[in-house]
């Protein structure tokens, strides 16, 4: 097992299950840190905090325990791919500063992240987080793209 850490980017999608497997089976067994960057409150929750009945900070604890869980079944899978994984969950936006700053912190040796495949102008809508992450990383990064489907 190599000594250096991965970071993986997980986030309960397949696409991020199979940028799992795809970094075990190219980078093999070793140390990974497995992390879901969740929003400390979304656009729709930010427009609830203005209600009086709304608690201070329940929509955090709520994004924050949310990502724990999503960490923690990335992790999970992570294991059984062959990784000697653990669950990070982090509340911070932009998602593509987050893990840039998790990955400085951890001289993580690669950030492994799955892509949604966008191009085009979804892609210039919707954002890539991929291409966020790698332009600015400083650190190489694996991104697995969706299965290739044949037309």
């Amino acid at each position: 097992m190599s000594d250096a850490s991965i970071l993986v980017c997980y986030d309960g999608s397949q696409g991020a299950a199979r940028a799992i497997a795809s970094a075990a089976a190219l980078l093999g067994p070793r140390h990974a840190v497995v992390l879901d960057i969740a929003p400390p409150i979304t656009p729709a929750e930010s427009l609830a905090t203005i209600s009086p009945v709304v608690p201070g900070n329940a929509f955090e604890e709520l994004n924050a325990a949310d990502a724990d869980r999503v960490a923690d079944r990335g992790a999970e899978i992570a294991r059984s791919s062959g990784f000697d994984a653990e669950a990070r969950a982090e509340l911070t936006a932009p998602t593509w500063e987050g893990i840039v700053d998790v990955a400085d912190e951890l001289d993580a040796a690669v950030i492994v992240i799955g892509s949604r495949g966008l191009s085009g102008l979804k892609e210039i809508v919707d954002g890539s987080l991929s291409h966020q992450v790698a332009e600015h990383a400083g650190r190489p990064v694996l991104i697995v793209p969706p299965p290739h489907d044949p037309a």
